[in-house]
This record gives C-alpha cells, structure tokens and sequence, in this order.
C-alpha cells in the first residue's frame, strides 16, 4: 500500500504594528528518527510500509508556501511621511491536525511559538504613497500524535524565509508629513483607498534537502495583492483579493522536485478607531487552491481554509503601540487543521 507523500496544511496568524505585521506559519514534520527504519522504504513518489507517513507543514513569512493565508486589518492606512517604525510580535498556535483515515492517525496536535522583527518605512512616488515592510520570523514548533496507536513527534525550530513587501496607493490620501496628514483626515472624513502591493518571499531560511524538516523553503513566492479600504469618520471597511504564486523547488527531499499550482485568497474587514487611539476589528479570509506535484506526480492536496479573527490595538504612550489578536483557522476539507492563534505585538516609530 502507498501511502501520499505529503499533506500540506496551512496554519496561518497574523501580526501587526502600527499598520502591519504578519506572519505565516508552517510546520515541518516527520516521523520520530527513534522508530525503526525496517518500517519505511524511500521512493521518489512516497513512502512505503506500515508506518509510512512524513507531514511537510513548511513555515514561512511572508509569510509564504504552498498555502499562505492571513488575516491584515488596516493594510492600507496612510502612515505620515518622515518616521520609520520597528515592531517585535509573539504568535502562540495550538490545534488538531487532520489526517486522511488511511494513514492511521490519532489525537494530533501542532502548538508553535513564533517570533518576528519588521521594519517599515513610507515613502512618496511623485503625490502617493508608498511603503516597504520587511519582515524576518523565528518559529519553534512542537508536533505530536498516535501513529497506529505509536506516539511520535517533531520538534523543528529556527530561521523562516525572510519576506519583503512593496506597497502603492493609487487612490486616496496624498503621501504627507504628520501635521499635514491630520490636517487631511480632519478635512476628508470620508475617503476610499485602492492600493496594490507586491511581497516576495526570499528562500533564506533554514534547508537542507536531505532533510524533510526544513523551516525554508528552497523556492520564491510572489504575492500580488489589490485592496480597497472605505472610512466614514470613525469606522472603516476594507476588502482585498491576493494571489500565492510559487517558484519550482528542484532540490526537493531524495533528489526530487516539488512545483504547485497558484492559491487564491480574499478578506475583509470592520473597523472601528476610538479617539483615545484605540481601534478594533473584526475580519475574515477565505483561501483556496494551491494543490501541488512531487516529482511531477499530483498530490491533490487542493486547501480550502476559512479565517476569523478579532484584534485589538492600543497606543503605548507617543511612539509606540501594542496589538493583541486573536485567530481561528479552520478547514473546510476532511483534511487540514482548525487551530487558534494568540498574538502580541509591539512597535515603535522614529
């Protein structure tokens, strides 16, 4: 009997600061290198044997694999011209992991603990406004379940593909200073912003391709992203539509090659700001497609995954802020994860 190479499962988070940060976070597994190897034999579409099963769940930033999906509320709010701002953010994820029945897999669970540092910093091109976000994540994850009645585990940690973000707004708000971006919102209480961005991620992370647990990736991926974001005073609604597009990694685990298929994903969100500072949201994503090939052959691994998260962000004193969230990710398939994510985040600007 042979059992599917890999099943890939996307546990998405997000974080922010000062407008946003985020993060995506996949998860490396395979069985536990105690278990006896008389169990598996190695072929270049899958595994062999009673306890053939490896579970590729790639971490990333940006974002950023197979399946990338997250949750940005205020992605397109103006930032004033002449600061920067640093952000750190902490992601804790716990879940269930669900696995075809064939392969005999019991009570699995994925907790992670993931940490990333941002930098933004705006900019004009001619009248409008214009960012780049960097974006750079630490994850250290813990995997564990019954493989036929057998506990294994994995436990990968360290560096994740580095992303890089450009943003421009078409529509909207000019790119201005601080005291004149006021003076703006206090003329226009009602605006619409249209923006378009392009993130890359960079395949910087941790990779070996003899090795199944690999926090990198060894591939790009390009995301295009269009979005609009409509304010009234105090209340804001946003919708954006984004496309995952992944390049060939031809280093793949035993000599192979792994290629997939584009993932599509919306989200919108409600928004309301508070004049002491303090602003909340509701939102939720939906993303779909991404199926991918080993070695050429379709693992028809298609996701479907729907987000639903709250956030909360509040000043910290002049310069900087702090957000907390929280996010459910579930799966519309028989196989996937329904995880929740808390997040804290802080940031400063300068």
């Amino acid at each position: 009997m042979v059992i599917p190479f890999y099943i890939l499962i996307n546990l998405a988070c997000i974080l922010k600061h000062i407008n946003v940060i985020s993060i995506w976070v996949y998860l490396p597994l395979k069985i536990h290198k105690n278990m006896s190897s008389t169990y598996l034999s190695i072929t270049r579409s899958g595994f062999r044997g009673t306890k053939s099963i490896i579970i590729l769940l790639l971490l990333s930033f940006a974002s950023k694999v197979a399946l990338a999906q997250d949750i940005e509320p205020r992605r397109w709010t103006n930032l004033p011209l002449g600061i920067k701002a640093a952000g750190v953010g902490y992601v804790y994820t716990f879940g269930e992991v669900l696995f075809d029945p064939l392969l005999e897999v019991e009570d699995a669970t994925v907790t992670a603990h993931t940490a990333i540092a941002s930098f933004v910093y705006p900019f004009r091109i001619g009248k409008k406004f214009a960012r780049v976000d960097v974006f750079i994540p630490f994850s250290n994850a813990l995997w564990e379940g019954l493989l036929q009645g057998e506990t294994v585990s994995a436990n990968p940690k360290g560096l994740v593909d580095p992303r890089v973000r450009m943003s421009y707004h078409i529509l909207g708000p000019p790119a201005l200073k601080p005291k004149e971006l006021r003076g703006y919102f206090s003329e226009h209480p009602v605006y619409t912003t249209l923006g378009v961005s392009l993130a890359i991620s960079l395949p910087l992370g941790q990779y070996s391709e003899d090795k199944l647990i690999n926090l990198g990736l060894n591939q790009f991926f390009f995301r295009p992203q269009i979005g609009v974001s409509h304010n009234w005073g105090l209340w804001s609604v946003e919708l954006d539509v984004s496309a995952y597009i992944y390049t060939k990694n031809d280093n793949f685990f035993n000599d192979g090659t792994k290629d997939q298929k584009p993932l599509f994903a919306t989200q919108g969100h409600l928004i309301k700001r508070f004049n002491s500072g303090i602003w909340a949201s509701l939102s939720a994503s939906y993303g779909g497609g991404g199926a991918s090939r080993i070695n050429r052959l379709s693992k028809e691994d298609e996701r479907s995954t729907l987000l639903n998260s709250a956030s909360l962000g509040f000043p910290v004193g002049k310069r900087q802020s702090g957000k907390l969230v929280y996010i459910y990710s579930q799966t519309l398939t028989d196989v996937g994860s329904n995880t929740n994510s808390l997040v804290l985040a802080w940031s400063i600007i300068f």
